[in-house]
């Protein structure tokens, strides 16, 4: 790609970018949020148009006026939010769009697609349903679907922001079996010690512009984060020591979900959440961190048990009836665009949407929620054209700063939080761990729920270790270490910790 420029509106997403991918190599695309990554590579698979410079595929000169051209020169692109239809087999999605697929022999395409499975190490069921399917075996899917079409130049955008460590493992072993049997793989990743474990080479963008191409092995982590924010960033995450008496909050007793298929998602879970306290959440993807996220606040039904907030159980109400209570439970869901956020609306509807209800009066006033919203933009440094700019049309981490801030703004007494800093660049993630402090100190209290290990143990109080919807320990952060939340997460209890020797 040869002096690549794409405008929207005032705003320069790409300046005169270079890039040379070479075949056989894993290259890394960093840059902070909004710094022109997914831009440049949503040219290169065909979905946007540069408005000036080349781009060359195999040296000869390419024009893509629409994704199916980009794919004919072999090039895909595995996007960030999966592009599955969820009723559909593995094989249908595989197949869906091409012109022989629907009506194809059967057992020669399972053959075809076990044979890419076999050569690229993937594994998947072709009858299996995709919503029957776990994170992990959703973005394999998709792996193979570029596969099977031809492609041997593959983009992936935050290829690792919904996987476990274990899913993490598996994919990187996916990635380098692609670049040994001469693929071309352009991951776009916020995750340092992730491109210095898997890329070959580095390429920085900031602020639209291409600050340089690294070798890996020559680089460091501060080294790239200072290409990077252009200048240097303090990694230490802050826990303060804070003087004020700490009261219970919400307290929770034998609490026990079902998940949508009737099976215990959480099982007599109790714990205690004070003032001024974060309150980790450890586990496995799938261990009950979601249905604990939703039945808190009022979009899922308990099967038993209480949530004691001031006074009131919140448990069987709906998330309406727990706002006009006066309980303000800010939430920010897994899902941040599905659950989260409407795409489709801008930055000042989706900030009017936490509080319409509350408005007096039939006619709904717009001003105050453009002022929240300039206010969140500015504080949170969110890139975008504009408050009037829909929510879709941003890149993933400005997504997540518009949902955190809209909820921290919203003045909660209690917070949950359920991956706040996914997505995000390393300086729009410590920012978010300051808001986090600053809450923290205000009084809120707040339900951290974590991928990160290092991080929970780094700014949170204390850690609930969950495994299977069972709590399997509630831990001092400052006590405890890494390994011993891994091994609670396995299934262990906390009680059997000495006698493992951890």
């Amino acid at each position: 790609m040869e002096g690549i420029t794409k405008i929207f509106g005032s705003v320069v997403a790409n300046d005169h970018i270079d890039l040379v991918v070479r075949m056989g190599e894993i290259h890394a695309l960093l840059g902070e949020n909004g710094a022109g990554k997914s831009t440049l590579m949503n040219m290169l698979s065909g979905i946007y148009r540069p408005d000036s410079g080349s781009i060359f595929v195999y040296g000869e000169d390419a024009h893509f006026a629409m994704p199916k051209d980009s794919i004919k020169k072999g090039i895909g692109m595995i996007h960030q939010h999966f592009k599955l239809v969820d009723v559909m087999t593995a094989r249908d999605n595989i197949t869906l769009g091409q012109k022989s697929g629907l009506f194809s022999n059967k057992k020669d395409l399972t053959k075809k697609i076990l044979d890419i499975s076999e050569r690229y190490g993937l594994g998947v069921d072709p009858d299996k349903r995709v919503f029957d399917m776990s994170v992990g075996e959703k973005q394999t899917l998709e792996i193979i679907k570029v596969l099977y079409r031809g492609a041997k130049i593959l983009i992936m955008d935050e290829p690792t922001a919904v996987l476990t460590p274990q899913e993490i493992e598996k994919l990187f072993k996916i990635i380098r079996n692609m670049r040994d049997e001469g693929c071309a793989v352009v991951i776009i990743t916020h995750k340092l010690n992730e491109v210095m474990e898997i890329s070959d080479r580095i390429t920085i963008l900031r602020g639209g512009r291409s600050i340089g191409t690294v070798v890996t092995e020559e680089a460091t982590i501060p080294t790239l984060i200072e290409k990077m924010v252009g200048g240097s960033i303090d990694l230490n995450i802050d826990r303060p020591k804070l003087n004020e008496e700490q009261k219970p909050l919400l307290t929770v007793n034998d609490l026990s979900v079902n998940d949508g298929e009737g099976k215990t998602a959480l099982d007599g879970l109790s714990f205690t959440l004070n003032t001024h306290e974060i309150l980790g959440v450890a586990g496995v993807a799938g261990s009950g961190q979601k249905e604990l996220c939703e039945v808190l606040s009022g979009l899922m039904d308990a099967k038993s048990g209480s949530a004691i907030f001031e006074e009131h159980d919140i448990l069987g109400k709906s998330a309406g009836e727990i706002i006009k209570l006066g309980i303000r439970l800010g939430f920010i869901p897994e899902d941040r665009l599905g659950m989260g956020l409407v795409g489709s609306l801008d930055i000042t509807d989706n900030v009017i949407l936490k509080d319409y209800r509350l408005s007096k009066g039939l006619v709904l006033r717009r001003s105050p929620g453009a002022e929240k919203a300039r206010r969140i933009v500015k504080r949170l440094d969110v890139k975008a054209p504009s408050i009037s700019t829909p929510v879709g049309k941003l890149s993933g981490g400005n997504i997540q700063k518009v949902l955190l801030g809209r909820e921290i703004d919203s003045d909660p007494k209690v917070l949950i939080t359920a991956y706040p800093v996914r997505g995000l660049d390393i300086g729009a993630t410590h920012k978010i761990y300051d808001l986090l402090n600053e809450q923290k100190k205000k009084g809120v209290g707040i339900i951290f729920i974590g991928e990160d290990l290092d991080v929970l143990l780094e700014l949170c109080d204390r850690i609930i270790v969950l495994s299977g919807g069972e709590m399997t320990g509630l831990l001092d952060a400052e006590d405890v270490s890494k390994e011993q939340v891994g091994y609670l997460m396995t299934g262990a209890h906390e009680a059997e910790l000495a006698g493992a020797g951890i």
